[in-house]
């Protein structure tokens, strides 16, 4: 997939399919038929019929998952944003192919299969306070490659990233997109000091005045403010969409990275769960404004791609329960519907 404009990506996202109402309608009168009182499994019952609506049938699987992991560099570490240095993106990238990181273990233990793709790490973004962080074109290729990362034969993808200096980034999409300021989207990322904190907010409001003119278009904002990382995860979770496969979200980076896209068309992110809420400090508002609700609250800010892995294992309960558990005829077991 290419995109030759923003305006050709603008209208791809506009022009959304829906998911699939009557498989939607038949898991939920499965939901009601098991023996069980009606509703007691909670939000596993909710996902079973998401998962059902967006594979376009009553009885969902996850035989065939994805957990991608973007991987960028930012021209902003330039400004003092992160406690570790740059290079680390790269050394990280080779730690998920040698298989050390957390997220290979994770992957591992939810099934998933695992993809790693770098986007020039090697060659950092603009430093968006001097400049933007990628051209059109710029944007535009590492957003192809995101959507080209998702097959529509996939029962789920879930998505993560790598990035040193992206929490900024991703605070300074969602003070452009969605207001307040900076100090209410920073946070301390890999773990900055206080003066660090500062310094993510100084390089914020500086990077907003400096693209003070485009802050009314979320896909100039996305390439002025972010990063190839971040566009690559908003190309695919527009493929996952276009493609109808069901789409699990990780933290704070992620959440931002498609921010766009609900900026743009606020039906855009219905395929999506937010696998949890991490402790980085902007993200529980920015699920709020996006109208997502986290599947797990474990404190996590790691990235990667983990907590979202994690909350695979959730949709792995809550399939097991919706497809192998007994109706009440089945189980000869009287229901309340007399």
């Amino acid at each position: 997939m290419s995109f030759r404009s923003f305006d050709e990506l603008r209208q791809a996202i506009l022009g959304l399919p829906a998911g699939n109402d009557e498989a939607a309608r038949a898991a939920a009168a499965r939901q009601n038929t098991l023996t069980k009182p009606q509703g007691s499994l909670g939000r596993l019952e909710e996902v079973a019929i998401w998962l059902a609506r967006w594979q376009g049938r009553a009885k969902p699987q996850l035989d065939r998952m994805k957990i991608v992991v973007f991987a960028g560099s930012h021209g902003v570490t330039a400004q003092g944003v992160s406690a570790f240095p740059a290079e680390v993106t790269a050394q990280m990238v080779a730690n998920f192919a040698a298989g050390g990181a957390a997220i290979n273990q994770l992957a591992k233990v939810a099934g998933a299969e695992l993809e790693v793709i770098p986007l020039q790490v090697e060659q950092p973004t603009g430093d968006f306070t001097q400049e933007a962080a990628m051209s059109e074109a710029e944007f535009l290729s590492a957003v192809a490659t995101g959507y080209d990362a998702v097959s529509s034969d996939l029962d789920l993808v879930s998505l993560g990233e790598m990035g040193i200096g992206n929490t900024t980034t991703a605070a300074a999409l969602a003070t452009a997109l969605f207001g307040g300021g900076a100090d209410k989207w920073v946070g301390r990322g890999t773990g900055v000091d206080d003066a660090g904190l500062k310094r993510k907010a100084t390089a914020i409001e500086a990077g907003l005045t400096r693209h003070r003119d485009i802050l009314n278009d979320p896909l100039r904002v996305a390439a002025a403010l972010g990063g190839r990382e971040l566009a690559a995860m908003l190309g695919a979770a527009l493929a996952a969409r276009k493609h109808g496969v069901p789409l699990l979200l990780d933290g704070f980076v992620t959440s931002a990275a498609v921010a766009p896209l609900f900026k743009l068309n606020a039906d855009a992110l219905a395929h999506a769960v937010a696998g949890h809420v991490s402790a980085e400090a902007g993200h529980r508002g920015l699920l709020e404004a996006l109208k997502l609700q986290p599947l797990l609250n474990l404190g996590m800010r790691l990235g990667e791609g983990s907590g979202a892995a994690v909350a695979i294992n959730v949709l792995h309960a809550a399939v097991a329960c919706h497809n192998g558990m007994a109706s009440f005829a089945e189980a000869g077991v009287s229901d309340n519907s007399a």
